[in-house]
This record gives C-alpha cells, structure tokens and sequence, in this order.
C-alpha cells in the first residue's frame, strides 16, 4: 500500500499543468528518450525482459517478450492501442489526458528499441479531449525536436500519427485494429498466421502496446528493470492502475501495488459498498471477466497469477462492484446484449450465440423465463466457449464471443436460484413486493431461443406444444 506511485505521479503532484511539455520537462521527461538513442536493441528489450512488466491492455503479455519477437524483416511498426472500450475501464482515458508525454517518450523509447520509424496512436472515436490532449503533445514534441526528422539531434527518424476510431468495440483487439488502420473492416484476423509481431500493419512486423504499457517504459529504463521488477514484491511486478467503479463510495482510478486484497481494493480503497449495503459481486477484469464473489474470492490477491487460478483474469483493471440489491439476470443481460452488439459477425458461434443468449436473457428479465433457459444458456454458452471454463477454448477466431459467456457462467455457478426465482415469479424478484407473483409476461421472445442440445436453431415450441397441447 506504500508503494510509490510510477505513472500517476506527475499528474497527482502537479493537477493544473502534467499534461503540457514544460511540466513534463521539468520533472525529468525525455531525458530517457535522450539515452535510449545510445542503447542497443539487445539492452533496451532487455531491460524490458528484467523488468518483467507485463502488458497491461487486458492479455497480460510480457512486454518484453512481445518485443523479442518482433521479425528482422524492415520495415517495422509500432502501434499504440488507445481503444479503451471494454466496459468499466477509463484508466487509459486519464493517461491520456492528464500526461501524454509520458507516453509519448514510451513510444520514442519502444520505437528505437524496435527500429520503427514511424508510430501510431489508435485513439476511440468517444475520446475528443484524450484526443486532442494527445495531439496537442505531438505538436509540442515535433516544435522541440523530439519527433520528426533527427530526433534530439541524432540521424534518427521517427514520426507519429494520432488515428481516431470510429467506436466499435472490437477494434480494441490488435489485430482488429491494425485491420482499421489500415482502412479494412474492423475484424480479427487469424493467429497464426497473423501475428502483429511477424505480419501486422502492412503485413510488416508490428508491435502492439496498450497506452499505460507505453507509460511505464521511461521509469523502467529510468530505474533499471531489476529495480522495477522489485518494486513490489508480489505475483506480479511493477504497479497497475484499477479503474473502480460500480455500488462502491469511491469510485476511481488507483495506481497500486499487487499486494493487496480484493477486500483491501473494495472497502479500504474503495470505501466499502454504497449505503453500506452487502457486496453481492465483482467483475474483477472489465465486461470480459468470469465474475468473483465474497465467499469464494475476497481474500485472494489482487495479481494475474491469483486471478487465473480462480478461473478469471484482471484484463483491463477494470473492477464493477455490485451490491445486495443487484438483479444478476438483469446485469447478465446488460453485458451479453452489449457483447451481442459489439460483435463483428465474422465468426458465426459468436454472430448466433450472442444474439440467442441475449434473448433467452432478456426473455427471463421481461418475466417470460421458463424453467429449460438457464441450461439452454449454458448449452448455447457451450457452443460459443467449449467446456465453459477460463481460458476459454474458443470456437472463435478473438475472445469476444468467449468474453459474452462470463456471466452466463456466474448465473449458473453462484446465482441459479435467482434465475430459477424469476420464472417463478415471473418478473424480477427485486421489483415485486414480498409475497408479489405476476402471470407470465407476454413477451415478443416468449417463443425465441435455439433448441437445446443436438436440436436445430429454430423456435423452441412454446409451452402449449410442449405439453402436448397444440396441434398433433
């Protein structure tokens, strides 16, 4: 908890002015950039390696590893992921406004150690301040020599372009996004052949890098990689930055240490759980996480390692907290209908499957729920994600389709009896008063969902027929 803070510090000890190249200066910046020029490939990827700094966009991919394998093949790339659209995550958003040269000399660093000469921001459509923070930097960089045509006065050139996206959720996966770079469809591509590292943007090897990955690199070369490593002495090295956000009092971005406990995030960072009601559950990785909950998980450590073992991962650093009063069938259907919406359609388990679980979802939460839709979930789940467990085995080319099944997987492990009270019920149990039953609703979905195991896609017959009471 005492752990000192890396990329947030600036921005914490000088609010008014961190993001503009006075301020950047004056606090040591591109002093790093200045001597990564002198550096060779082999000791600036390998101060990386020390580092153990592992890529903070979501995959949790040793940065320097990545950088090892970039292919001797020139020209290269490097390509910054500022897409920031997984749900609850706005970490990068704050990097981006409140201290962009920090990543900038990230950039200049990773691109002399990569022999890239010419770099790329991919910056969300939904980001026109970040954006323009960002840009107004790069000016700033080229007016002082920095960027452009002999960098700090040396014979090397390096130029960087800010790309706006034009919101779709997808392109958040680096190959997706050298696709929309390049002017294509914002799809996946297959890995292998495709890996960025070997064909990426231009078929050329590219190195793809989330912004707060980008940010770290001038204090690991600033410190020395074995000094960052043994920053914090945890399952994971360095700091990481927690976007919080959900039923807690103080929702926020935190830089921490991996020491501490999610009982630690949630009530002493957090200050415990809104109205001081009862923690129910928490997405510990943004929308694409399996969901915690207190029994089982309060006390594991907040690290890569400890979360994967637990059959999730801490993704994007994005925790959504919710209370007591939650209705999980609703908050289930919230983030599969967003996954459902958000998919590119390529790959037809995630195209179908995302479509029929937010439907037999939102069948359920409209009070239309017959007591086969839970299983039916699970078995059109299984269809998407086979064997439903984490890492998922996916049917898919990118994890978005396995990324929709994760609360799917939460109602069936921890929360079938509440899924079981809304049909029941028939509405949520959360809106009627004790006591309260309300008829079946009718609903446009009451006859929608494919046929369980081994059956067509069609409409599943509606209770009548099931009965044997339609027409023979």
């Amino acid at each position: 908890m005492s752990t000192p803070l890396v990329v947030t510090k600036r921005m914490t000890e000088y609010p008014s002015d961190s993001h503009t190249i006075a301020r950047y200066e004056a606090t040591g910046g591109y002093e790093q950039a200045k001597r990564a020029l002198g550096m060779t490939r082999d000791e600036l990827v390998g101060e990386v390696k020390t580092s153990e700094l592992l890529g903070r966009g979501g995959a949790a991919f040793p940065a320097g590893v990545k950088w090892g394998f970039l292919a001797p093949e020139r020209p290269a790339y490097l390509v910054v992921n500022a897409d920031e659209s997984e749900p609850g995550t706005f970490k990068d958003r704050q990097l981006l406004e409140r201290d962009p040269h920090q990543m900038i000399e990230g950039m200049i660093i990773t691109a002399i150690a990569n022999e890239a000469h010419l770099a790329f921001i991919y910056i969300r459509g939904e980001y026109p301040k970040p954006a323009r923070r960002t840009q107004r930097a790069i000016e700033e960089a080229y007016q002082n020599g920095y960027l452009g045509r002999g960098i700090f006065g040396s014979d090397y050139d390096l130029d960087i372009v800010v790309h706006l996206g034009a919101g779709a959720y997808i392109c958040g996966e680096e190959t997706a996004l050298i696709n929309s770079l390049e002017g294509e469809r914002g799809e996946p591509r297959l890995k292998p052949p495709y890996f960025p590292a070997a064909k990426g943007l231009y078929m050329k090897p590219t190195i793809v890098n989330n912004v707060e990955t980008m940010s770290n690199i001038p204090h690991i070369l600033e410190m020395g990689g074995e000094a960052y490593r043994d920053l914090v002495i945890a399952l994971d090295t360095g700091t990481y930055m927690i976007s919080l956000s959900g039923h807690v009092k103080r929702p926020g971005n935190y830089e921490l240490p991996h020491t501490l406990s999610w009982r630690e995030l949630i009530y002493d960072i957090g200050g415990g759980i809104r109205d001081d009601k009862e923690l129910k559950a928490w997405i510990p990785g943004g929308a694409s996480a399996p969901w915690f909950v207190p029994d089982e998980h309060l006390d594991l450590i907040v690290a890569k390692e400890a979360c994967a073992l637990a059959g999730s991962m801490l993704g994007s650093g994005a925790v959504v907290v919710m209370d007591e009063d939650t209705c999980m069938v609703r908050a289930a259907e919230r983030i599969v209908r967003f996954f459902s919406h958000e998919s590119c359609g390529q790959c037809t388990p995630c195209r179908e499957g995302t479509t029929w679980m937010e439907m037999i979802l939102r069948r359920i939460d409209e009070g239309a729920g017959r007591p086969v839709d839970l299983d039916l979930l699970i078995d059109v789940s299984d269809g998407i994600s086979v064997g439903l467990q984490w890492p998922p085995k996916m049917t898919t080319i990118c994890p978005l389709g396995p990324s929709a099944v994760s609360p799917i997987i939460a109602l069936r492990d921890y929360f079938r009896d509440e899924v079981q009270r809304h049909v029941d019920l028939g509405g949520c149990p959360f809106e009627l008063k004790s006591g309260e039953t309300r008829a079946r609703a009718p609903s446009s979905l009451a006859g929608a969902g494919p046929e369980v195991r081994g059956g067509s896609t069609g409409s599943i017959p509606s209770d009548r027929e099931s009965a044997g009471e339609g027409s023979s």
